[in-house]
C-alpha cells in the first residue's frame, strides 16, 4: 500500500481558500516579523531528499503559507548516490544518515530544526545535542494537555520526564473483532487492555471447524500471511523488551526463561489452531480469478473480511479498508457485510501500559546550537498547534496527535481510544542493525528453529540452546568482519 501516495493526494485536493481564511490570523501575530526574510533550515535522517514534495506537502507547505517571509530549507543527510539503486563501492562502507545529522547539527552551519526517530531521541538528548522544549511551552502557553498520552508520555520517557521534542501525528495497532461471530457463538466481546493470555483464553472460544471451513480465534495480521506466526508476532514480544542479543551485538540472550516462555505461547497457538493457517495458494488464486464461482471471495486475502478470524491486529491505517468495504458491500459479489469494533491491542502484566509499535510521524526538535532557535519553535509549535491537526485530522493512514481532533471518518462509529491509549513499545536499535547488517540473518536462524519446534523436530529448550549456539557464533563472523560475507553455518 503507498501510504505516501494516497497522502500526497489527499494533500493535493486541500483547498487554498480553506487554508487562507484558518491561516489568515497566524500572518499576523507579529506584524513586524513579516518584513524580515528568515530561513529555517531543517535536516533529516529520515530518507528525503532536498527538494522532496512529500515532506513539503507534509510539513512545510502550509507553514510557509502562513509565514510568507520565512523559508525553510531542507537538509538530508542520506547519500543520495543510493537513492536509485545505487550501490556501495566493493570495500566502501555507506555511511550512516544518522551519523552524518549528528555532524551536521555539530557544523559550521547546523540546522536550526531536526527530524528524527523515536529511538534516536535518547542518544541525542544525552549528548546535549537538543533543547528542552519546556521552558518555550512555559513562556508561550503552549497547551499540550491534549495531547494523546501514547505521544507526549512516549516522547518523555525519553527525556527522563522531560519534553525535547513533539510529533504532529502518528500510527499506531488496535484488534479489530467481528461482532457477528462473537453473537453467534454467544461469547462476550474482547475489551480494552484485556491481557494477551486472556485474548488467547478468548480466541480459544471462537476457533471452531475443520478444513477449509475452520474459523480462527485470534491473527497477528488481516492478511493472510502463510502461517509464518514467528515474525507476525513480534507485537507480541516487543513490549517485554527481549533482546536476541546484547546492546553490542555480540553475544546471544535466547537461552532463558522468558524467551522459552514466549516461544511456548506462541506454539500453543499454533497447536490448537488458533491462529490461521497457511491456505492453498492455486485455490486461493482460483476463488480470486474466477468470480462466477460461488465459491469467490473478492477478500480471498484478508482473514479478518473473509470471516475466517474472529479477532485480529489492524493498523489504523487499514481501517479504511475495513470502512470501504462495508459501504460499498451491496456492489461486491460475494461479500455479506457485518458488524465490527476495536479495541487495544492485549497487554502483558509485566508492562500493563505498553503496546506494541507505535510510529511517530514527524519527531521534531531544536538543534542544541541552531542559529534560528526562536523561528525553530515557531515552525515546531505552528506544526503541532491545533489549527494544524484540525486541517489534517482527515487523514486515513496517520492520527494527528491532538485528541480533540481524532474521531472516526465517514461517520463510522468505533471504539477509536483503542489506538490512541496505550505507550509505544521500545524500538528496534535499526543503527546497530545498520551498523551491522548480518544481524538480520541471525534472526533468520531464530525463525528457522521455530519451524522446527513447530513441526515437532524440536522441543522449546534445545531450539532456544541451538539458536544461543549458532547465534554467537556468527556474531562472531559479523565482530571480526562487520561488513563481509556471512559463512553459513553447518546444520
Amino acid at each position: 500500500m503507498n501510504n505516501k501516495h494516497v497522502q500526497r493526494t489527499v494533500l493535493a485536493t486541500l483547498s487554498v481558500g480553506l487554508m487562507g481564511t484558518v491561516l489568515a490570523a497566524c500572518t499576523k501575530v507579529n506584524p513586524a516579523d513579516s518584513k524580515t526574510e528568515r530561513v529555517i533550515r531543517i535536516a533529516t535522517s529520515m530518507g528525503y531528499s532536498a527538494q522532496d514534495d512529500y515532506f513539503r506537502q507534509r510539513f512545510t507547505e502550509l507553514f510557509e503559507f502562513a509565514n510568507p517571509n520565512i523559508k525553510i530549507e531542507l537538509i538530508p543527510t542520506n547519500d543520495e548516490r543510493y537513492m536509485y539503486g545505487g550501490r556501495p563501492n566493493p570495500g566502501e562502507r555507506p555511511k550512516d544518515p544518522y551519523d552524518t545529522l549528528k555532524e551536521v547539527m555539530q557544523g559550521d552551519n547546523p540546522p536550526d530544526v531536526v527530524m528524527v526517530s523515536y529511538e534516536q531521541l535518547p542518544d541525542l538528548i544525552s549528548n546535549n545535542m537538543l533543547s528542552q522544549l519546556d521552558p518555550m511551552i512555559t513562556k508561550d502557553k503552549f497547551d499540550t494537555s491534549d495531547f494523546v498520552p501514547a505521544v507526549i508520555d512516549g516522547i518523555k520517557k525519553m527525556g527522563e520526564g522531560k519534553l525535547y521534542a513533539l510529533a504532529p501525528t502518528f500510527n499506531s495497532s488496535a484488534v479489530i473483532y467481528n461482532k457477528k461471530m462473537f453473537d453467534e457463538a454467544g461469547v462476550p466481546y474482547p475489551k480494552d487492555k484485556m491481557t494477551w493470555e486472556e485474548m488467547f483464553d478468548l480466541a480459544r472460544r471462537m476457533a471452531k471447524g475443520d478444513g477449509a471451513d475452520r474459523k480462527y480465534g485470534f491473527s497477528f495480521s488481516t492478511q493472510n500471511m502463510g502461517g509464518d506466526i514467528y515474525n507476525t508476532s513480534q507485537i507480541y514480544t516487543a513490549p517485554l523488551q527481549l533482546r536476541m542479543f546484547d546492546e553490542k551485538g555480540e553475544k546471544m540472550t535466547v537461552d532463558s526463561d522468558q524467551w522459552e516462555k514466549v516461544w511456548k505461547a506462541l506454539l500453543q497457538l499454533k497447536t490448537e489452531k488458533l491462529v490461521p493457517e497457511q491456505q492453498d495458494p492455486a485455490q486461493m488464486k482460483a476463488r480470486m480469478i474466477n468470480a462466477s464461482s460461488d465459491n469467490y471471495n473478492p477478500f480471498q486475502y484478508d482473514d479478518f473480511l473473509s470471516n475466517r478470524v474472529a479477532t485480529a491486529v489492524i493498523n489504523y491505517g487499514q481501517i479504511n479498508q475495513i470502512t470501504n468495504a462495508m459501504k460499498n458491500a451491496q456492489n461486491i459479489k460475494g461479500f455479506t457485510p457485518f458488524d465490527w469494533d476495536v479495541v487495544t491491542l492485549p497487554v502483558h502484566q509485566e508492562a500493563p501500559d505498553v503496546g506494541g509499535y507505535i510510529s511517530m510521524d514527524g519527531i521534531m526538535a531544536i538543534n542544541a546550537k541552531a542559529q534560528n532557535a526562536s523561528d525553530a519553535w515557531k515552525y515546531i509549535k505552528f506544526i503541532n498547534g491545533e489549527e494544524w491537526a484540525r486541517l489534517k485530522a482527515g487523514s486515513s493512514y496517520q492520527i494527528v496527535s491532538r485528541q480533540k481532533y481524532i474521531k472516526p471518518r465517514d461517520g463510522v462509529q468505533m471504539n477509536i481510544k483503542a489506538f490512541t491509549t496505550l505507550l509505544p513499545a521500545p524500538q528496534l536499535d535499526s543503527k546497530l542493525y545498520r551498523d551491522k547488517p548480518g544481524l538480520y540473518q541471525v534472526n533468520s536462524i531464530g525463525s528457522k528453529l521455530f519451524k522446527d519446534v513447530v513441526d515437532g523436530k524440536l522441543q522449546v529448550r534445545a531450539a532456544l540452546k541451538q539458536w544461543q549456539t549458532e547465534g554467537d557464533a556468527m556474531l562472531q563472523q559479523i565482530k571480526e568482519n562487520p561488513n563481509g560475507p556471512i559463512k553459513p553455518l553447518p546444520r
